[in-house]
């Protein structure tokens, strides 16, 4: 356990239910609500971390299972960490593996861990409890996750059970490996789609010290309906006056949903990801830049976004970066979307610290909407 407190304050509870708050690690200030930017690999694809500090974000997420692989570890303790390896000097949470193993085929589960296939060349690898901490350890993030079960939302009752059990046996585990002292732990509420399993998750997960606590197993193929109902019933079931970290949730409508259900951080490769394939988030809805209709377009991509990109360059001349195919044409667009995502944040906390949510949530979505209707 972590000699430090993670200091979560609660600053505003909207009438909505949607929090306000800030909690401190070793390496800054963390306003909440947050969306951390996704380095998987202790990098965020195709742009240089300057342009990730410009965006605004305040805390950046790694993950356990591929900074482990090959040669990277030893590269990231060579380097003196994971912050001076990500030339970051904000705070860093890193996943502890548990969705990227539970997502490999051919993985075999047994009471110590599991064991799987690396993706690249077959190598029989084995990750439990304790290698997870250990690698979050040596990488030296700020915040570290236990290790978890995570489940297909189709997954039977049945084995979702032995799945909750088998993750607050490892949660137990991950709490006792000690760390650095600077690490704070959270621990991960599984329980698939099935409200009493939530509740049984929380209660054995929540009853563990750790720092914070976090929803797993949700934007895994349910679809917003779904997840708004499990963020609905699991919230309230974590403590208060901790910070709560919905996993893997990103679209901007998920996000303003789990905001107004109380939930305080979030994470998810979209943004970058689809920045790389050219689709651009904007105050008026979704952008595919390849569209024709952008070939003579001499606006910026969104006419009240602060960002390099939309200072420097139009619309036709990004549509013709990506048609080039040059490496450019990635990094101006995720450098976008990045600060789309850190100024929605922005104007989440602003409208909570006023009291509105719920009707900026209303009238943002209606903007935003307009020309199309939400994903069901």
């Amino acid at each position: 356990m972590s000699k430090k407190d993670i200091q979560f304050k609660l600053l505003r509870t909207d009438l909505s239910g949607a929090r306000r708050g800030q909690f401190f690690t070793e390496h800054g200030k963390v306003e909440t609500p947050a969306f951390m930017p996704v380095g998987t690999a202790g990098y965020i694809r195709s742009t240089p971390m300057r342009d990730v500090i410009e965006s605004g974000a305040q805390v950046v997420l790694g993950n356990t299972y591929h900074l482990s692989l090959g040669e990277r570890l030893q590269t990231v303790k060579r380097a003196g960490g994971l912050h001076r390896f990500m030339g970051w000097e904000g705070t860093i949470l890193t996943d502890s593996g548990g969705f990227q193993v539970f997502s490999l085929e051919g993985r075999e589960i047994t009471e110590k861990g599991v064991s799987f296939q690396f993706e690249e060349d077959g190598e029989k690898l084995f990750l439990g409890p304790e290698e997870s901490m250990a690698i979050q350890r040596n990488l030296g993030s700020d915040i570290v996750m236990a290790f978890d079960e995570c489940v297909d939302y189709q997954a039977p009752q049945e084995y979702v059970q032995k799945a909750v059990e088998r993750t607050t046996r490892w949660a137990e585990r991950s709490r006792a490996y000690p760390l650095q002292d600077h690490q704070f732990m959270f621990g991960i509420v599984q329980g698939g789609i099935y409200q009493s399993l939530r509740r049984q998750s929380a209660a054995g997960i929540t009853n563990l010290p750790f720092d914070g606590f976090a929803i797993g197993g949700v934007s895994v193929g349910e679809g917003l309906d779904l997840l708004k109902e499990v963020v609905g019933y699991t919230a309230p079931l974590l403590p208060p006056m901790k910070p709560r970290y919905l996993m893997g949730v990103g679209l901007p409508e998920d996000i303003l949903a789990s905001v107004n259900r109380g939930m305080d951080m979030f994470d998810c490769v979209i943004p970058t990801r689809y920045a790389r394939q050219g689709t651009l988030f904007t105050k008026m809805g979704k952008m595919r830049i390849m569209d024709k209709t952008f070939r003579k377009d001499k606006y910026p991509l969104d006419t009240t976004c602060r960002c390099y990109t939309c200072q420097t360059y139009s619309r036709m001349v990004l549509r013709y970066l990506f048609f080039t195919k040059d490496p450019l044409a990635g990094t101006l667009a995720t450098i976008h979307n990045l600060t789309f995502y850190q100024d929605l944040m922005a104007d989440i906390r602003r409208a909570i610290e006023k009291g509105n949510y719920e009707n900026f949530q209303r009238d943002w979505l209606n903007r935003y909407f307009r020309k199309s209707k939400p994903r069901k």
